[in-house]
């Protein structure tokens, strides 16, 4: 059974960083891309960042773009989201998807599997 589980969310300042984690079980990682996806109370699901399956290419929405790194061991079937100088609006629930196909993309309706989520706060 295909299984996402992601990790790292927190609370945490104005300025600062989270790394989450996405990890895989019950299948190999490195043959699917992998986005992440982030939902605030009240708002849409948003794209916010993802990775091909070799990691050769990558995606970032607008407004995460010069502050979020995704990359990924397929050693470890862990795919990560380093956010640095987070914002207030930045606060939502994060999730992980995987996508058999090899593309990085942020449409969410083209991935298969979802994880449960990780809620990220960014507050003073």
């Amino acid at each position: 059974q295909l299984q996402l589980v992601e990790s790292g969310g927190g609370l945490v300042e104005p300025g600062g960083s989270l790394r989450l984690s996405c990890t895989a079980s019950g299948f190999t990682l490195g043959y699917y891309a992998i986005g992440w996806f982030r939902q605030a109370p009240g708002k849409e699901r948003e794209g916010v960042s993802s990775i091909s399956s070799s990691g050769r290419t990558t995606m970032y929405a607008d407004s995460v773009k010069g502050r979020f790194t995704i990359s990924r061991d397929n050693a470890k079937n862990t795919v990560y989201l380093q956010m640095n100088s987070l914002k207030p609006e930045d606060t939502a629930v994060y999730y992980c998807a995987a996508d058999v196909g090899p593309r990085a993309t942020l449409r969410a309706e083209v991935y298969d599997s979802w994880g449960q989520g990780t809620q990220v706060t960014v507050s003073s």
